[in-house]
């Protein structure tokens, strides 16, 4: 193990099924790990995710857990510590420790059903949308025009996401531009704000009751806070506080570091959280795992 290296999870993010399709019956890691999530899933996920509509469908979300834990296995890579932006936390609290794979592919199920089904009945007319290259104060400027609006997610210093109601969200998308900022992309469902407190509670009563969490023997560290969790009790709290708590990725970045990390591994179709300026200028090296990467016959190279 090289000192000072950590594992982390990227969010989840649009990807088609042909970006990991061939991972997932080429590399032995991915293989083994969709075959055990058929066992669980009681059906081909394979098979599934192609036909299966959708960003954030059921099979879309188990299909990124497999390929983001088959890549950190593949990476040979041992950490000292492991962090996952709001879907990859299911990643890194398996790569943890904390949870098993079968128990969170029963997790990542029942989540997505959660989801579909309470925004289905409740705050259907709000999106979360990303936007880059807009600064913080002049973000802001135009929120301060909404009536209401959450701030979802930092990823970097000028990169965000905000949830808002949808018929706002063209205008959002002016005023940003207005700025020199670009929208990148609407969210649906959305999360990461306090009004979704009854979907915690939800999934919190009807997924993880009976789902045995133990203390991680990797750290996480949380993507709300940067706050290192040792425990399974932990962990599992901060899940659950994805639905209703911000993601601020700049402080896991910020924890990595004071915690003596200085390798950083990103494992996980990733276009973002990888890839951002506090990333690249906070480690020695900054390594993408992806399944392009996993695809070729070396081991993925530092990018910076």
């Amino acid at each position: 193990m090289v000192a000072g290296t950590a594992i982390a999870f990227p969010g989840m993010g649009p990807v088609r099924f042909q970006d990991v399709a061939r991972l997932m019956v080429v590399n032995p890691f991915a293989r083994e790990l969709t075959g055990r999530a058929d066992e669980v899933l009681g059906y081909s996920l394979f098979d599934r995710y192609e036909v299966e509509e959708g960003d954030y469908s059921e099979a879309a979300q188990v299909a990124f857990l497999v390929t983001c834990l088959a890549l950190a296995q593949w990476s040979g890579q041992e950490a000292e510590l492991c962090a996952g932006a709001s879907f990859g936390g299911k990643a890194a609290a398996v790569y943890s420790g904390a949870l098993g794979f079968e128990d969170a592919v029963r997790v990542t199920v029942g989540m997505a059903r959660c989801e579909r089904e309470y925004f289905a009945l409740h705050h259907s007319d709000v999106v979360t949308e990303s936007f880059a290259r807009t600064p913080r104060e002049r973000l802001d400027e135009i929120l301060t025009e909404l009536d209401w609006y959450e701030v979802s997610c930092e990823v970097d210093e000028d990169l965000y996401m905000v949830t808002l109601r949808e018929d706002r969200l063209e205008w959002l998308q002016r005023r940003i531009r207005s700025v020199g900022g670009m929208p990148l992309y609407t969210m649906r469902p959305p999360l990461h704000a306090s009004v979704f407190g009854p979907l915690r509670d939800v999934v919190e009563r009807e997924v993880l009751a009976g789902i045995p969490f133990v203390d991680p023997v990797i750290p996480v560290v949380a993507d709300q806070d940067g706050a290192v969790l040792r425990t399974g009790e932990d962990v599992r709290t901060r899940l659950l506080d994805g639905y209703v708590r911000a993601v601020r990725w700049p402080a896991v970045v910020d924890s990595l570091r004071d915690n003596g990390i200085e390798h950083l591994h990103v494992a996980g179709p990733d276009r973002l959280f990888g890839r951002v300026r506090r990333v690249r200028e906070s480690f020695s090296s900054v390594t993408l795992v992806d399944p392009r990467t996993a695809l070729r016959p070396r081991r993925p190279v530092p990018v910076a």
